[in-house]
C-alpha cells in the first residue's frame, strides 16, 4: 500500500530512540498517524513541527497497519505559532477539534478552514473568527450542520439575526423578536461571510458554535471542550 498527499502536522510522540509516531492531517486521508523512521534527528526535528505542512508519502504492507512516512517540508509555520499565545491557544484548539473525527476519514472542507486559519492564529480577534467558522464546518461534517440561509418560520433571507436553539436554523429579526430571549444571536460576520467581526461578535459566535457542540458532541461523549479554547474567549473577554 501506497499513498502521497500533502498535510499539516497535528503532533508527534516519541517512538523508541530514534524514530517519531507523526500525525498528520492530510487533504485525502484525514487524520492520518504513521512512523518516521529517523524523526528525531537533527534534521527532521525541524520539520516535524506542529503547524508545518508537510509533502508525505506513506506506505505499510495493509492498509490498516501504522504504516511509515516519509516527509518533505512545504511550509514551516511552527516558530511563529510559539511567538503568540493567541496562536498556540488557537492551534490547540483547532487540533483538538480535529480528533474528534474518525482517524483516516477525509474532510477536505474542514482541511481548507484549517489551512485558512492558521495564518491568522496569532491575532486574538482573528484567530477566534476563524475557529468559529471551523466549527461550523466541523458541526456539519459531523452531521449536525447548522442552517443559515433563511428564516426557518418565514423563508426569508434578510435580516437574519436570530438562530433557534431547537432547529439550528436562522430566524429574521420579525419573526424571532417575540422569542428573544430564548434564541441564539447569529452575529453578522457569519451572516454575511463578512472579513471582518468585532470582539463582541465573535463572543456571540462562540456562543452559537459552544451551544451545538455541547448538545451534540461534547457531551454525548462525556468529555469537555478544549481548555485552550476557553483561555481564547477569556482574552476576547478581557
Amino acid at each position: 500500500m501506497e499513498w502521497r498527499d500533502e498535510g499539516i502536522i497535528l503532533g508527534l510522540r516519541r517512538h523508541g530512540e530514534t524514530s517519531a509516531i507523526v500525525e498528520l492531517f492530510t487533504v485525502a486521508h484525514g487524520r492520518h498517524l504513521g512512523l518516521v523512521r529517523g524523526g528525531r534527528s537533527r534534521r527532521l526535528q525541524v520539520v516535524l513541527q506542529p503547524g508545518n505542512s508537510v509533502h508525505a508519502t506513506w506506505r505499510a504492507r495493509l492498509d490498516e497497519h501504522l504504516g511509515a512516512y516519509t516527509v518533505e517540508p512545504d511550509v514551516s509555520r511552527a516558530a511563529a505559532l510559539m511567538e503568540s499565545q493567541a496562536a498556540l491557544f488557537g492551534f490547540a484548539t483547532l487540533a483538538a477539534h480535529l480528533r474528534l473525527l474518525p482517524e483516516r476519514d477525509p474532510h477536505p472542507e474542514l482541511y481548507r478552514r484549517f489551512l485558512e486559519a492558521l495564518p491568522m492564529l496569532s491575532d486574538s480577534r482573528a484567530a477566534a473568527r476563524e475557529i468559529v467558522r471551523f466549527e461550523l464546518t466541523l458541526l456539519a461534517d459531523l452531521g449536525f450542520g447548522l442552517d443559515l440561509t433563511e428564516c426557518a418560520a418565514t423563508g426569508a433571507r434578510q435580516e437574519l439575526v436570530y438562530v433557534s436553539p431547537k432547529s439550528g436554523r436562522a430566524v429574521s429579526r420579525q419573526a424571532g423578536e417575540p422569542y428573544a430571549d430564548r434564541m441564539l444571536k447569529l452575529p453578522g460576520f457569519l451572516r454575511l461571510d463578512e472579513a471582518d467581526a468585532s470582539a463582541e461578535d465573535v463572543l456571540e459566535g462562540f456562543a452559537l458554535t459552544s451551544y451545538f457542540l455541547a448538545r451534540h458532541v461534547f457531551e454525548p461523549r462525556r468529555i469537555t471542550m478544549p481548555p485552550e479554547r476557553e483561555r481564547l474567549i477569556a482574552r476576547l473577554r478581557a
